[in-house]
Order: structure tokens, then sequence, then C-alpha cells
């Protein structure tokens, strides 16, 4: 029986579907929760509406549905919490399963290494959280940390115009006294936990074929130098406008100036050559946690 696997993140909520072998993403949305909750200080009741429209909308198709929430939900006071999966519970039928930082990191490098053969770093680059994990084997170290790109973006509203006028530098030395990292290197350095193949594929900076490994969620990669010249343009020459204009869902776009900049923190910290963009989130650690 198909399965769907609902990840509620501070920003976008991922919609996967398991048939029992492949894993394909049905639909991400943007459910800007985070950012709303710092406005009021609360869930944005119209968010937690347009979740729970979404899953009952996806209840008339499918029976059996996971729903997991991260990030923001795991700070949220616990009278509130309560509240809130209640409701939730209460009109979907359905569970609301709040995961850990901990274990969100473990899943996401369990999908995100299953076809790796050498030592990497899996960077998991949230709206409100960031974790940053060496795997060698097994995860050896592994830092979390409650920010994330939408943290960057109450500090630099200007990343979401057409052209930024904060200097990558500047973002970059912000991130850098935030973002825990662990005191290692490596090569290869994974993006996981936001649609990073389709941000470096709509963005129009260079990528190539990944010839480093084989896995199909992981397609393209890019070599250090690559990036650092192309974030760079991507803060002054391209133009964000243009891309909103031409893509499914430009809310999306919102924060991506901001991830990248995390990216490059991240990048000189541990010395990596290439960088693999991918769409890995926790789907894939989750089913393998579930197959065994």
């Amino acid at each position: 029986m198909d399965r769907i696997i609902i990840e509620v993140g501070s920003t976008n909520t991922k919609i996967d579907i398991y048939n029992g072998n492949t894993i394909e993403r049905l639909e991400e949305i943007t459910i800007p929760f985070k950012k709303h909750y710092f406005e009021k200080k609360q869930l944005n009741q119209n968010d937690v509406n347009t979740l729970i429209n979404k899953i009952l909308e996806l209840k008339s198709d499918y029976k059996n549905i996971y729903v997991c929430g991260t990030s923001i939900f795991r700070v949220l006071p616990n009278e509130e919490k309560e509240l809130f999966l209640e409701d939730f519970k209460s009109k979907t039928g359905i569970d609301f399963n709040i995961i850990s930082d901990e274990k969100e990191t473990e899943l996401t490098v369990i999908g995100a290494t299953r076809f790796l053969k050498q030592k990497a770093c899996v960077f998991v680059c949230g709206g409100g959280s960031t974790s940053v994990s060496f795997f060698d084997n097994k995860i050896t170290q592994s830092e979390n940390s409650p920010f994330g790109v939408m943290d960057v973006m109450n500090k630099f509203q200007d990343l979401a115009n057409n052209y930024a006028s904060t200097p990558l530098e500047e973002v970059i030395a912000y991130i850098e006294r935030k973002i825990k990292i662990p005191n290692d290197t490596a090569d290869v350095l994974i993006l996981t936990g936001g649609a990073h193949i389709r941000f470096v594929e709509n963005s129009g900076i260079k990528y190539e074929k990944n010839n480093l490994y084989f896995d199909p969620a992981a397609p393209i990669l890019q070599d250090s130098e690559t990036r650092i010249k192309e974030t760079k343009r991507y803060f002054e020459e391209i133009s964000l406008d243009e891309i909103r204009s031409k893509v499914d869902n430009p809310d999306w776009w919102y924060a991506t100036r901001a991830m990248c900049a995390c990216v490059l923190v991240v990048l000189k910290h541990i010395k990596a050559k290439y960088i693999i963009p991918t769409n890995i989130a926790m789907v894939y650690g989750l089913v393998d946690d579930n197959n065994k």
C-alpha cells in the first residue's frame, strides 16, 4: 500500500509517496510557520488550517499517512504544543509527530549517505534549525543549532529583494557566530533538508553532473570554487524577481540567498572540495528506519 509521508518544517512542507520500493516527491508547499510565529509569538491559525486542509485533501485519496514536524514545533510552549497536537488529531484523525533535532539529523544523514563509500559532511539547512554532521561509515560527529535561514532573513530582510544590498561577506560573518560546526574536514559536502537541486537548476548558477558517486537523488555537483563565485553572483547579479516570475512556487525563493550564505560558512569551515546539492530530507531515513 502506498504511504504518504509529510514533513512539516518552519517554512517548507514536503509531501512524499513511498510505494514500498521508491520515494517520489508529490508536492512541496510553503507555509511560513516560523515567520508568522515570530510576528505574533504563537502559531498562526491560518497556517495551521492550510496544513490541516492539505491533510484532509490527501485523505480522500490515501489511507496511510504519516505526519511529522521539526524546528518551530519543538520549541512551542508545552500548553500551546498540547493544544495544537489535540486540534490537529481531532480534525485530521492523524497523529502529528514532533521529531527531535538529534533524530532529524540521524534520519537525514541515513538518507544522504546510503550510497556513499567515502567520508562526507552532511549539512541539514532548515528554516529554523541547522545541523552539520560528519559521516564515515557512521556518524562520527554532529552539531545542531536552533538557527536557520529564517533567522538570517529576520536580520537581513533585503536578501529577498530583487538584488541583495547587504554584502555577502557581512551575512557570512553573522552566520559564523550562530552555526555550530564540528572541528573536522571532508572533501564532500552534501546539502540536505531543502530543495537544493531545485535551487541550483532554476537559479542560473553553474553546476555539473555528479561523477563522484551514484545516487538518483543526488545527480549534480559543484566544485567549491564554482559555488563561491556563483553565490557572489547570485547576491549581486542574478535577478530574484525574474526567477520568481518563471517558477511555480515563487514564495519558496524568499530565503534562498540566506541558504546560500549558510552553505558557504560550512564549506569554508570544513574545507570541502565538492558540494552535492540534493532534495534529500528525513523521508529517506524514515523509510529505512521503519523497514528495519
